[in-house]
């Protein structure tokens, strides 16, 4: 291989737009993202990713060294494709977007569906 050859695609860079993950990495993504909407952590996170956009690579290269401890609680497989998803320039954008599409129903059912008494009342809203 000649030098010329190898700086090929020293500088290459990902399209702009969302990235595209494959089906196992997109199932990790909607995992995290119902966590997230579970918790009723929607907009925090979502400003969390907007801010850390510049960051992406440097928080997915920062997953990779403390995967030895992550390895003590979390699914080391499922963490490992994570980062290196999050080491695309798209990824942020594609995990906002599934965030957003997940908060308003859109990829699935909801989450949790209010519990209603016999009348048909909703207890919380009657408090």
């Amino acid at each position: 291989m000649s030098f010329t050859e190898s700086l090929r695609h020293a500088f290459h860079v990902d399209p702009p737009g969302a990235a595209t993950p494959d089906d196992t990495t997109r199932d990790i993504v909607d995992r995290v993202c119902r966590s997230i909407v579970k918790r009723g952590m929607t907009t925090p996170a979502l400003m969390a990713l907007e801010m850390s956009r510049p960051l992406n690579f440097v928080a997915a290269q920062a997953m990779h060294i403390v995967r030895p401890a992550a390895e003590l609680v979390l699914d080391t497989e499922s963490f490992k494709q994570f980062a290196l998803f999050l080491e695309q320039r798209g990824s942020i954008e594609y995990l906002c977007n599934r965030l957003q599409q997940h908060a308003v129903g859109g990829v699935e059912a909801p989450l949790e569906t209010p519990i209603e008494d016999e009348a048909g009342n909703d207890p919380v809203d009657s408090q």
